[in-house]
């Protein structure tokens, strides 16, 4: 294996790690804020990595680009999301969670 083809394999890995740490997360935290967190976070990150893996495979620079666009469209897409359910969640009065409190 070629040093690129290595460096893309770890990216690709470490991103599926995120996407995997941005699910757990979204099943295991414990109200819809600190979800919303753990897949905004978790979940760029990792197709930011995949993104960067797959940079190495591109046939040609165009290629490239696209997978950019797409990334940063996923960015402000997940932005956007995230923001209007956490303000809808504030908007019925959801409280935040808080250590010690029953769930």
């Amino acid at each position: 294996m070629s040093l690129p083809e290595i460096a893309s394999f770890i990216l690709l890995l470490a991103g599926a790690v995120f996407f995997f740490a941005g699910t757990l997360g979204l099943l295991r935290f414990p109200d819809v804020y600190t979800r919303l967190h753990a897949l905004a976070k978790a979940d760029n990150l990792g197709l930011g990595l995949i993104v960067l893996g797959l940079l190495f495979k591109a046939p040609g620079a165009a290629m490239s680009i696209k997978l950019a666009l797409v990334w940063l469209l996923a960015l402000a897409a997940s932005a956007t999301a995230s923001f209007l359910i956490a303000r809808r969640a504030r908007q019925h009065s959801i409280a935040p969670w808080r250590s010690g409190e029953h769930e």
